[in-house]
């Protein structure tokens, strides 16, 4: 019963180890997309520039159907790896190469929106900020660093269409000590433009996370249909039942 409760304690605290590890920067909050055209452009920038290194191994290629896409549409424009329309979103990339070229093997994305989720914000901010804050740093193996996750393995695959950012850094007094210095961010700056314009660059990325979180729950916006409906039948019946009481109680009267 005693390890029990230290195992529960220790569960309980690691969505924030996980986040203090990962850094403490603020996150933007993730716009809401569940149009079809949104969810369908994100499919196509996650086949794209994702899929090269990571999987979604609990997806299927044929799920897309309910994004509006038909067999045809999603073999021809989506299937890259494989001939199979049923087949598992997998990458052809091996294990051992990736922690050769990275460090560390790429996490699956199955779930990854769920997965980080934080008291600081959702998945989708934590994604949509993590996209949105790589900058060049020449002193990482893969010339890439992230403000979200400092030090990350991980290159910035959308870099052509984000352009070539560099972090600013100034010394700045601790708020919490004003004896000390601390090394504190200061922005951005835009080295060389990317194909996307910051607006549109932020609009495609936004239509990625609203697609990687459909993935982790492809039945969400069934679901929160489904409960508007049953809400809707509960106040219904709710009223009903009120009514029936003071019928009753009049004749009682």
């Amino acid at each position: 019963m005693k390890f029990a409760k230290k195992m529960m304690a220790v569960l309980a605290l690691v969505p924030g180890l996980v986040f203090a590890a990962e850094g403490t920067f603020p996150l933007d909050r993730a716009p809401e997309r569940h149009d079809l055209a949104s969810l369908q452009n994100g499919a196509k920038l996650f086949v794209n520039y994702c899929l090269n290194c990571h999987s979604a191994s609990a997806m299927r290629y044929n799920r897309l159907r309910d994004l509006g896409l038909s067999e045809e549409q999603i073999k021809n424009n989506l299937l890259f790896t494989q001939d199979k329309v049923g087949g598992m979103m997998t990458t052809a990339m091996r294990p051992d190469d990736a922690k050769a070229w990275f460090g560390a093997v790429p996490p699956d994305l199955s779930v990854i929106a769920r997965a980080k989720s934080s008291p600081a914000g959702s998945g989708a901010d934590y994604l949509y900020t993590y996209l949105r804050t790589f900058y060049k740093d020449d002193t990482r193996p893969t010339g890439w660093n992230n403000m979200v996750v400092p030090n990350v393995a991980m290159p910035h695959v959308m870099w052509q269409l984000q352009g070539v950012r560099a972090a600013k850094f100034e010394d700045q007094k601790d708020p919490h000590d004003p004896s000390k210095v601390v090394h504190a961010f200061a922005g951005f700056e835009q080295v060389s433009p990317g194909t996307l314009s910051a607006q549109d660059f932020d609009a495609a990325t936004a239509d990625l996370v609203a697609y990687l979180s459909w993935m982790a729950e492809p039945a969400q916006n069934q679901r929160k249909r489904l409960g508007v409906i049953v809400l809707l039948f509960l106040a219904g019946f709710a009223f009903l039942t009120w009514r029936l009481k003071a019928s009753y109680w009049k004749e009682v009267k």
